[in-house]
């Protein structure tokens, strides 16, 4: 069993309460807009980091993350990129990403909007943790946890930062 820590659209920020959150986590799964080098580098030295670039990350960020990123993790295929679009209307690239792969998880962020969806249709899982960053239009700033299993994903939290 492992538990992930999820997070998005930090924008250059990192809350010491992130770090904290993620204490008992396994690994960091970051959905885009690091914002900075030392934000991936201080989840880096927390935990194992898994990241994508966002549409703010300079090349730097863009040579170190990929724009996509597809794996397993305990029998279960994750798919995580920054823009996916609104559910059930996804960009044609995302959408393209879920036919080639297929995934049972779909992590993005971009929109700041805190996301827990289940989509029957396409046989995922979709989340989005919001934004843990002060950039943006959000007003709370947010982050996810959860476990994955034997091709369960369960435990699913959110946790409140406060306000931006």
């Amino acid at each position: 069993m492992l538990q992930i820590g999820i997070i998005s659209d930090t924008h250059g920020y990192i809350d010491e309460r992130i770090l904290h959150h993620f204490e008992t986590c396994n690994e960091i799964w970051h959905a885009g807009d690091i914002g900075t080098m030392e934000v991936a580098l201080a989840l880096e030295k927390h935990k194992p980091l898994r990241a994508v670039y966002g549409n703010i990350d300079n090349h730097i960020i863009q040579q170190a993350y990929p724009e996509n990123n597809v794996f397993m993790c305990e029998g279960v295929k994750v798919l995580i990129t920054h823009i996916a679009g609104l559910p059930p209307k996804y960009n044609k690239r995302v959408l393209s990403l879920i036919a080639i792969h297929q995934p049972d998880l779909l992590i993005c962020g971009h929109s700041h909007i805190l996301k827990v969806l289940r989509e029957p249709t396409l046989h995922l899982l979709h989340l989005n943790p919001g934004a843990a960053g002060k950039s943006g239009f959000h007003k709370v700033r947010t982050l996810m946890r959860l476990r994955i299993e034997d091709k369960r994903i369960f435990d699913v939290a959110v946790i409140e930062l406060g306000k931006k």
